[in-house]
């Protein structure tokens, strides 16, 4: 690898903030988890942050605060306050979060928003073209830069670019209602690597991607204008270790010490969010006011630590909410204070890394139960600073982080009776068991920390890049057309074998429909004239569609995977000593799959039986052709039938039944000095095998193949008979 070459991040914001005091700009860094987790990146050789400033600068002033961060490998992307109340305040924040976080009824979906947003990630697309040189490694962060990774490909197709968010991603049904989703998605399609905090986000973006997108989907790997885009779960981990020596700081240990003091023979129970609809804040309030109400034994014994950090409070739903909690809190303290305690110490304002580690170190209790969250690293602080292996965190199961801490006490955020019934059984934990589910949780946030996340993150990028690259190999370039062009022009005894569905034609979710144009019956009239040709024809189709399509041309004719045969000049023979006794058992079974399933239907052929979903709704015919399979299993093992997966299609025919040794028969004895094998299907496969690897042998579509090269579709077919045809 060169030296040279270096990590670009790019965020929204810088990982510092930017203040103006009189009339000079002053730099402190950032706190947040990103900023630490990806400082010895950025820090490193020649690495950069991309990302804006977070105040808007004069333009007049640009050079000097450009000079002033890129002392600190900084790049920033200047906006004004127009486009970050349009692009972050008005279309991250008011579409994009709320749909993310499944609180719809929030969203505005308003039209000028979406325009800014495009501006905007146009303006971080010049910002990192500006910076970007060859080799580079581009990781891009969040939902604020959604069109982003897609920008960039389309200037450069090349480059290597990760993408990671760090809220959840909605249900198919939930992303589908934002008006501009189709472009979404193609944006992050830019990416050849997507990351989510979680299994179950990964699993709603492909299915997102899948449905709005002409990406076709295998397992996590999407398959997109010919390139692999790899989708994956990275939870994000903390610097545990940070959180752990902090409690050993003298600051924290005065903090600690005094918090302590003030709360004798009290249990304290901890929550500390930003103020957002998004954290159940209200319903955590109520769960803690139900509680006294129904065990008043806690009353003056129990305290609540509320931190709520300020957040957009000039929003009207941010400010309603701030109303909200103000309200329940002054009624909560106002109806069960006594004179030497009070339930709820509530703080709206932000605090040290000192003062939180000290409290989150003297907390019996952390509750963290957010509606929807990415992962919620607050649960992981928590456990990272309890030195002693005490202390219990009540997690809520909408939170990433629930999918790892499972030795957490996990809620359900709604159910308010639920995460009161984890307070008391936290209150009642003996420590014993408070030791086991510490530690087990401690264990697994030291493991899978912040830099094991960027480390994993990487590794994987890398790894995507080497799998496109190893299919890149087997493309059928110019050069490669070229040499097939000159070996065939050489030669003396061709052999060509066509498929054609996919391969000479594109696909018809109406099997009828996709006949033969007159281009194709022009390329195909040209190579059998050539009498140095053999052009044989070998398809899945029924052998009366060939006769009727093609019988008029001088060229062999394969159909039914080779259950039919037909020289020129002669009659069709079907292949000796086949049966269709099994046929009505088999179709019997597909049938009450069809009648289940609407869209598909039973196609049959002498010796074979099909089951076709093309026309079914994405999902369930997946899920339908995968219930066939097993059910069928053992009835075509006993039967000697072979059961092919194809696209959007179940063939079911005898073993002997195979593209492969039809292709042999044809070959037996023969010895051309120039064979091409063109198709698209698995069947297909069984005739690339059987080849000799002097053959030319070329699937349609990008997908892993015994083939020796790819074309990307039946345009690029027709244009290689095509050049062929010409060099004659």
């Amino acid at each position: 690898m060169i030296v040279n070459n270096k990590t670009i991040i790019i965020s929204n914001r810088l990982p510092i903030k930017l203040t103006e005091e009189n009339g000079e700009y002053k730099l402190s860094p950032s706190e947040g988890g990103l900023a630490t987790g990806l400082g010895s990146v950025y820090k490193q050789g020649n690495n950069i942050w991309i990302g804006w400033p977070g105040i808007e600068i004069p333009e007049e002033r640009h050079n000097e605060v450009r000079i002033k961060l890129a002392k600190l490998n900084l790049i920033p992307v200047f906006l004004t306050n127009e486009e970050i109340s349009l692009y972050y305040e008005g279309f991250s924040n008011e579409v994009l979060w709320p749909v993310f976080h499944y609180l719809v009824t929030y969203a505005n979906f308003d039209q000028i928003y979406w325009d800014y947003y495009k501006i905007v990630n146009e303006k971080f697309k010049e910002a990192v073209i500006a910076n970007l040189s060859a080799g580079d490694t581009i990781w891009i962060h969040d939902y604020q830069l959604l069109l982003l990774p897609g920008l960039i490909r389309s200037e450069l197709s090349q480059v290597t670019i990760g993408f990671f968010q760090h809220i959840p991603f909605p249900s198919f049904e939930i992303f589908r209602l934002i008006p501009w989703r189709e472009e979404l998605i193609v944006g992050m399609l830019g990416a050849d690597l997507l990351g989510f905090h979680t299994f179950d986000d990964a699993r709603h973006f492909l299915s997102a991607a899948s449905r709005l997108s002409s990406s076709n989907l295998s397992e996590n790997v999407l398959l997109y204008n010919d390139r692999q885009v790899v989708v994956e779960a990275f939870p994000m981990g903390i610097d545990s270790k940070k959180f752990e020596k902090l409690t050993k700081h003298e600051k924290v240990a005065k903090f600690t010490a005094s918090i302590k003091a003030s709360l004798k023979n009290i249990k304290t129970i901890l929550s500390i969010d930003r103020l957002d609809y998004s954290k159940g804040i209200l319903q955590r309030l109520q769960a803690f006011e139900l509680l006294l109400q129904l065990h008043p034994e806690y009353i003056g014994k129990l305290a609540l630590y509320m931190i709520v950090v300020p957040s957009r409070d000039t929003v009207p739903k941010y400010k309603e909410l701030k109303d909200q909690i103000d309200q329940l809190v002054g009624n909560i303290n106002a109806h069960f204070r006594t004179i030497n305690w009070v339930p709820v110490h509530y703080f709206y304002r932000s605090f040290s890394i000192e003062f939180l580690s000290a409290i989150y170190s003297s907390a019996d209790i952390c509750l963290v139960t957010p509606m929807r969250d990415g992962m919620n690293l607050v649960s992981k602080e928590y456990v990272a600073s309890r030195v002693h292996q005490d202390g219990v965190l009540i997690l809520s199961e909408m939170a990433g982080a629930s999918k790892e801490l499972n030795d957490a006490l996990i809620v359900n955020p709604n159910n308010i009776g639920d995460i009161m019934e984890a307070i008391v059984q936290a209150l009642n934990m003996s420590t014993e068991e408070q030791h086991i589910r510490m530690k087990s949780m401690q264990a697994i946030v030291a493991k899978f920390d912040i830099h094991l996340w960027v480390k994993n993150f990487m590794d994987k990028l890398k790894e995507v890049k080497m799998m496109q690259e190893s299919l890149h190999t087997k493309y059928a370039t110019e050069n490669v057309r070229d040499q097939i062009a000159a070996d065939y022009v050489k030669a003396k005894d061709r052999y060509i074998f066509l498929d054609y569905d996919g391969t000479l034609v594109g696909f018809n979710a109406d099997i009828d429909k996709a006949a033969p144009d007159e281009e194709l019956y022009s390329i195909l009239k040209q190579l059998t004239l050539d009498p140095a040709n053999r052009v044989i024809l070998i398809s899945g189709r029924r052998y009366q569609t060939l006769q009727e399509w093609f019988g008029h041309l001088d060229l062999d004719m394969i159909a039914e995977h080779g259950a039919w045969q037909k020289q020129k000049d002669t009659e069709w023979k079907p292949l000796p000593l086949l049966t269709d006794k099994w046929k009505q058992e088999v179709k019997t079974v597909l049938d009450t799959y069809t009648d289940r399933t609407p869209g598909s239907f039973v196609e049959e052929k002498s010796y074979s039986l099909v089951w076709h979903y093309r026309k079914v709704e994405e999902g369930l015919g997946e899920l339908r052709a995968h219930e066939i399979l097993n059910h069928l299993r053992m009835l075509t093992t006993d039967k000697g039938l072979q059961m092919m997966p194809g696209n959007k299609v179940i063939e079911f025919k005898n073993i002997e039944v195979n593209k492969g040794k039809a292709a042999q028969n044809w070959l037996y004895s023969n010895n051309p000095d120039f064979i091409l094998a063109v198709g698209d299907d698995h069947t297909d496969e069984d005739i690339f095998k059987a080849l000799s690897p002097e053959a030319y042998s070329i699937k349609v579509g990008s997908n892993i193949s015994a083939a020796r090269y790819y074309l990307k579709d039946y345009f690029e077919v027709r244009d290689l008979l095509k050049e062929l045809v010409q060099e004659k």
